[in-house]
């Protein structure tokens, strides 16, 4: 029999960013290997308890061709002959929500599955463990991996699994989502073994945030005057900067930070005369690496 996968987890969408996705938590080690699906052409599936992993490219496939998630679950779960061990939630393209806890699912198990979302989980402290989950991705307002992760917080902090906690994910996807465009991995995070795997997750994601999204245009500060002048002497003590400390913005100075975004892994956020507001504090912060 397969390995149990014991866990809670939420699968939701944001239909206006066009984006799909899975947070999860569990007593399992890399619970991201296993419980996590998304396709931006499809949606989203967690598949969980005694796992048949193959619930998840199976059921993207099916919800991809058109199904809905609710006769995707039906198609999935009628095909299992382990079906009453099995827990499962999907969210399809156009944001309709269904889960399945098998009636042999280790208790605590159940599910909470609302507009957009639905939240499951097994060896369960309570059933409190879905609904604080439900009730938090409702009242959290902003992008949805900041959701999913207070999603998951709240069911940490309502009991969890009652085995404790080990590893997290954050599995998000959107159609060129990914680096560079190339596909849609817009966010791939993962915890395999962690005394606190939601709150190290949480840490990951902000690093996510500063060096692969975009900046918005109000984040864009100007390099010139004083902000081009503390730059040239940060720059000139690492090594990338030989040239006056005047507060212009010439040549050597462009390529200096050019130079320093490709080498921190900022080049999504590299934008020629301009600095992202969240990289200008990094460096204030932190300084840059010789």
């Amino acid at each position: 029999m397969r390995k149990l996968i014991a866990t809670f987890s939420i699968v939701a969408c944001d239909l206006a960013a066009g984006e799909w996705g899975v947070g999860t938590q569990s007593k399992f080690l890399g619970v991201g290997t296993a419980v996590p699906w998304a396709r931006a052409d499809a949606g989203a599936v967690a598949t969980q308890a005694w796992a048949n992993t193959s619930f998840g490219p199976r059921g993207l496939d099916l919800m991809a061709a058109g199904k809905s998630a609710q006769e995707t679950l039906d198609e999935l779960v009628a095909s299992d002959p382990g079906r009453d061990h099995r827990q499962l939630g999907l969210v399809d393209l156009r944001g309709h929500a269904a889960a399945y806890t098998g009636s042999q699912c280790l208790d605590w198990a159940g599910h909470v599955v609302g507009p957009g979302f639905c939240c499951q989980g097994n060896i369960l402290v309570s059933r409190d463990t879905v609904e604080a989950m439900a009730e938090a991705f409702t009242g959290t307002t902003g992008a949805l991996a900041d959701r999913l992760v207070a999603s998951l917080r709240a069911g940490q902090a309502a009991g969890g699994d009652r085995r404790g906690r080990q590893s997290a994910a954050l599995y998000i996807v959107k159609d060129k989502g990914g680096y560079g465009g190339y596909n849609d991995r817009y966010c791939d995070l993962r915890v395999d073994d962690h005394p606190e795997p939601i709150e190290e997750l949480a840490r990951l994601l902000d690093l996510h945030k500063l060096y692969f999204l975009k900046p918005p245009v109000i984040e864009r500060i100007k390099v010139e005057g004083e902000v081009c002048r503390f730059l040239q002497e940060i720059l000139r003590a690492s090594g990338d900067y030989q040239g006056d400390i005047n507060g212009i913005l010439d040549v050597a100075t462009q390529q200096a930070l050019r130079d320093f975004h490709h080498r921190e892994n900022f080049e999504e956020k590299y934008e020629e005369g301009y600095v992202a507001g969240e990289v200008y504090r990094y460096i204030r912060r932190y300084g840059v690496r010789k």
